[in-house]
């Protein structure tokens, strides 16, 4: 159960990449609705897609400052042992794995759910969830503080101005057809 900020998601770099997907769990972070933890790899894979869809270097920069100002204690240290250790059908993803289990997560936020067998992770008392049904969840179970976070995102998007329901269109063409769904009808 989703209900506070002791609830521990690691954010995969697929869930972080979308623009609309990373600022509204961000919001929800920023709000106290869980704690978001991340690693250096998935930061070195963030800039990678960012170098890939050719965002400038000062972006780049400026994106991965935010969020290491926004959120300083959300980088998982000292999981590198624990690799090559662990195994999943994408090798690529156990670094993902391992700042879970080091920094004893309830879930893997990640739209690869695949590459995240339910009954391995379980051995680790994990499991993982798409960006959507994580995010579906903890607006039902905080409905006000979840409205007003994606207010918040609303009024503080720059570059371009959207209004709630441009940015809910942004969310359904980013797979968070249920979120913006939901939100939609708390608006």
């Amino acid at each position: 159960m989703i209900h506070s900020i002791r609830f521990t998601c690691v954010l995969d770099t697929n869930v972080i990449i979308p623009i609309e997907v990373r600022d509204l769990l961000f919001w929800f972070a920023h709000d106290d609705l869980y704690t978001p933890k991340w690693s250096k790899h998935i930061f070195d894979e963030w800039v990678e897609v960012m170098q890939r869809k050719n965002v400038s270097e000062s972006e780049r920069s400026k994106r991965i400052s935010w969020a290491r100002q926004a959120f300083p204690d959300a980088m998982v240290e000292n999981y590198e042992v624990l690799i090559d250790g662990l195994e999943l059908p994408d090798e690529k993803d156990r670094h993902v794995l391992a700042a879970a289990i080091k920094t004893n997560a309830n879930i893997i936020v990640t739209n690869n759910l695949k590459d995240f067998p339910k009954d391995y992770l379980q051995t680790f008392g994990l499991s993982a969830k798409s960006a959507d049904d994580f995010l579906t969840e903890t607006i039902d179970l905080n409905q006000e503080v979840a409205i007003s976070s994606f207010r918040k995102l609303v009024v503080n998007r720059r570059n371009p101005d959207l209004d709630e329901y441009e940015v809910l269109a942004c969310l359904r063409r980013n797979g968070l057809s249920d979120t913006a769904n939901y939100l939609h009808a708390l608006l």
